[in-house]
């Protein structure tokens, strides 16, 4: 379970927690996508490809001997002045920064997927750090002063 964060200067926050399924492929196998290529095609590619993603960056946490769930959260929210919620797969707070993370199954990365990025910028206490969209591009680009898209190798 990944909590949400949370903050007063967040007020129209989605307070559920997220579940992931830490075994993707015994996910797979359960929801009968039995093939990479019928997975890779389905219309479930990009769930299971966040669900994999996150669980691997807790497991990096879990194997250093730390403690994940006070350190890294998601964010879902609609903010007065947005039309859409805004999402933030992973938020990991060190040393009272933010870092937002999307996760993206995309070699072709955009600056328009950290759009949800700014609204860390509402928390006071806080300072908002680089953002990161981990996907499958071949090298580190930064698309942004503040944005920079990491290949899934970083991990």
């Amino acid at each position: 379970m990944l909590q949400p964060y949370s903050s007063s200067a967040l007020s129209r926050v989605v307070k559920t927690p997220k579940i992931y399924f830490r075994d993707t492929g015994l996910a797979c196998y359960l929801t009968r996508w039995l093939t990479a290529d019928a997975l890779k095609c389905s219309a479930v590619a990009g769930n299971m490809f966040e669900t994999f993603m996150v669980s691997e960056i807790l497991k990096s946490y879990s194997n250093e001997g730390m403690d994940y769930k006070f350190s890294i959260y998601y964010y879902r929210g609609r903010d007065k002045s947005a039309a859409a919620e805004n999402e933030i797969d992973l938020i990991i707070e060190e040393n009272g920064v933010l870092y937002p993370v999307e996760i993206k199954m995309s070699a072709n990365p955009k600056a328009v997927m950290g759009a949800a990025n700014p609204v860390l910028d509402k928390i006071k206490e806080k300072q908002r750090g680089l953002g990161v969209i981990l996907c499958l591009i071949d090298k580190k680009t930064y698309l942004r002063e503040n944005l920079v898209a990491l290949p899934i190798t970083y991990i």
